[in-house]
């Protein structure tokens, strides 16, 4: 079974949004909500997942156990999330061996060319397709 870990900073709605998805498609993954501040893992915990943490070092002991990371690009960005992701944060994330999916939401001060301007809606249906690929 893959360990599935989401970080979502902020509010947490699209790493909610992920986290039910996600349990909806494979009820059987292991699912750990990782939170930048108490809000966004409160936030993901209420989409059904079994296990949350918040804050850098939860971040960091995730990522070393992690099969999959799934999150806004600004997670492997110091300093992204209006500053909730700390550089040992985005290190932990960039240096993991897991497979990162990663959502370009374009709204932290980093723009991925090529990219079209996508609804969230349509960005998590993206990554599901690629954790399918990677589950199955």
């Amino acid at each position: 079974m893959k360990k599935i870990i989401i970080i979502d900073g902020q509010g947490g709605n699209l790493g909610r949004q992920l986290t039910k998805m996600v349990l909806e498609r494979y009820p059987e993954a292991n699912v750990q909500v990782i939170g930048t501040n108490s809000a966004a893992t409160t936030n993901m915990l209420k989409a059904g997942a079994v296990q949350g943490a918040t804050g850098e070092n939860a971040v960091v002991v995730a990522c070393r156990r992690a099969d999959v990371i799934m999150g806004p690009i600004g997670i492997v960005i110091a300093d992204a999330l209006m500053g909730e992701v700390t550089p040992k944060m985005a290190t932990a994330v960039g240096q993991s061996d897991a497979v990162r999916i990663l959502l370009p939401m374009n709204r932290c001060e980093t723009l991925v060319a090529g990219m079209k301007e996508l609804s969230t809606g349509a960005l998590i249906e993206d990554a599901m397709a690629l954790l399918a690929r990677i589950m199955e």
